[in-house]
């Protein structure tokens, strides 16, 4: 198995039968780590005929695709960064189209199609508008993978029913599919395909061997000699080669660093003299160290020595500095600047002068109102920027979270985070990598997690700073079918000791349900109902206790039917 991917391309682009090439196509193989992380792309654009800026239309928007999109975060997904770039493309040739000679007049304006293949793992993501072609090779036929946006007048007559710089706004068709080693795709304009049989595409392919080029020319020749009056670009692209999950190299070849040793106080290790030990446990070690260039403090973190032969967890733990420098926000802990070359496999992090989240609730076992308001805003702040990034925690919890001299609070521990961007060029063994009392209930129905299942884990904490306990006791670790969590039942977070307003317990009860969908959408949504009472809690406290508590309810029933039951029988025995 090759570590990365490895493609073979053909292209050929011609005028044909017109006077200009009003055609564009293009195609970008990037080095590591972006060929893991993003891909390769490859793109086609055609011009409309009847504007004299086609070309530059479609020259404008290939180029751009090829460039913009290896800009975009690391951490995206394939298709969050390719939308976002053609939705910025199309505002810019539909911008240029209304300060233009004809800016109502779109068959003279910056408009063009658009059908870019983004090759990344053993995955191919297709993004399309207008009525150039994606086909998949199968032997001697050739399979469409795109949709033609063409409204049919008449037999002789149609026109394009979308395309870029039309609208201010654009509907971008998107599919992906699975690919192996041997897979051939074919991109092919309409001045093509639309002359050059299927039969004879695929037998050029085939017979081409490894010259695709010219294997293309040969197909847009035959186009021509058809009687195509139209541009001709045909791109042949052949998948040599895909990498393992595990072989993607997006985080760098584990075997470049060595592992350091178990550290000891005042010894001076890559630069860094150790003070003391701060934390150990199963999965790390951290230190409080001073780098001896400008005398600051740090967190110095070494892997496990009994995970050690775990590639998995090694993996992990590169991870969490990765991360870190891919997130701006107060509320996630910031990495130590990498300021020089290092020998051994450790992640260096700000060090905050504080306490964790789980110390805290145990010297502040009732805390008030307004506190637990602000470290829950603080926490979502900086839940909110891993999601901004397409990323989730999926660790959240008091251990998890640090609170500083100053009172801010900061998220730490990142290596169970999911990546969308990386999860695409690796992707994971679906493990729990979560906490058990604090994971969201889909994960034990080996579900993938969203934004809405570090919401839960916000919920929970927020239930927990509360009132000291959890919202379902241990019991959502043990309801592993749909039918066990249809069962949990929450536990009001309204005590007679505490002044708790019932619309906060409706806010937590709505932030921990098991079904995510009936969750909040929004962190903010929660962080606000926190704030002001939201008037479907608002006659909370009006509700019967069996719905408040339904474990209490029926233990009051039983108790009055037992002492009814005591009484008939105390009276029988009188009568007698």
């Amino acid at each position: 198995m090759p570590r990365e991917l490895q493609i073979s391309i053909g292209q050929f682009s011609g005028k044909g039968a017109k006077e200009t090439n009003q055609d564009f196509h293009g195609a970008l193989i990037p080095g590591e780590p972006l060929l893991s992380l993003k891909g390769i792309s490859i793109a086609i654009a055609d011009g409309i005929s009847s504007s004299a800026v086609g070309g530059v239309a479609s020259e404008s928007a290939v180029k751009s695709f090829l460039t913009d999109y290896y800009c975009t975060p690391d951490s995206w997904s394939v298709a969050t960064s390719a939308q976002r770039v053609l939705a910025a493309a199309n505002s810019w040739l539909h911008a240029q189209n209304r300060r233009g000679q004809h800016p109502y007049d779109m068959d003279k304006g910056y408009v063009c199609t658009f059908t870019a293949l983004i090759l990344k793992a053993a995955g191919a993501h297709i993004f399309h508008v207008g009525d150039a072609r994606v086909y998949r090779l199968s032997g001697g036929s050739l399979e469409q993978l795109t949709n033609d946006h063409r409204v049919t007048v008449s037999a002789e007559q149609h026109y394009l029913g979308r395309a870029l710089g039309v609208n201010p706004q654009i509907e971008i068709d998107y599919r992906t599919l699975n690919t192996a080693a041997g897979d051939v795709f074919i991109l092919a304009t309409d001045g093509v395909y639309e002359h050059a049989g299927a039969r004879f595409i695929a037998g050029a392919v085939n017979r081409g061997g490894d010259d695709l080029d010219a294997a293309a020319k040969a197909i847009a020749a035959e186009a021509a000699r058809l009687g195509s009056p139209d541009n001709l670009t045909v791109q042949i692209v052949r998948i040599d080669g895909v990498p393992e999950g595990e072989a993607s190299d997006v985080f760098g070849r584990l075997s470049e660093l060595p592992l350091p040793p178990l550290l000891e106080p005042r010894m001076v290790f890559d630069g860094y003299t150790i003070i003391r030990s701060l934390h150990g446990s199963s999965r790390s070690h951290i230190y409080l160290a001073r780098d001896s260039a400008g005398g600051a403090l740090v967190s110095l973190k070494i892997p496990s020595i009994d995970l050690r032969g775990d590639t998995s967890y090694l993996k992990r733990f590169m991870m969490e500095e990765w991360v870190a420098r891919r997130i701006d926000s107060a509320h996630v802990l910031k990495p130590s600047p990498n300021s020089r070359r290092r020998n051994f496999l450790y992640v260096v992090t700000e060090f905050i002068d504080g306490q964790t989240l789980t110390q805290w609730m145990i010297d502040n076992p009732t805390p008030d109102l307004e506190t637990i308001r602000g470290i829950a805003e603080q926490i979502a702040r900086g839940l909110r920027a891993f999601h901004r990034m397409e990323m989730l925690h999926q660790d959240l919890r008091p251990d998890n979270i640090m609170i500083d001299k100053t009172g801010t609070v900061k998220i730490i521990d990142f290596g169970s985070a999911r990546i969308s961007g990386v999860a695409e060029a690796a992707p994971d063994g679906g493990e729990m990598l979560g906490t058990l009392q604090y994971s969201a209930p889909e994960y034990f129905l080996g579900g993938p997690g969203s934004a809405r299942s570090d919401l839960f884990s916000l919920g929970v904490i927020t239930y927990q700073m509360l009132t000291g306990r959890l919202p379902y006791g241990a019991q959502v670790a043990k309801a592993r079918t749909k039918s066990q969590q249809g069962k949990l039942r929450y536990r009001t977070a309204l005590d007679d000791n505490r002044d708790i307003p019932a619309w906060i317990d409706g806010a937590l009860e709505r932030a921990v349900r098991a079904d995510p969908w009936k969750r909040y959408g929004e962190l903010s949504e929660f962080i606000s109902d926190l704030r002001r009472p939201n008037e479907d809690y608002l006659n909370a406290s009006g509700k019967s206790l069996l719905d408040r508590d339904p474990a209490a309810f029926w233990k009051y029933l039983s108790f009055a039917f037992a002492a009814v039951i005591v009484a008939m029988l105390i009276l029988a025995g009188v009568h007698r």
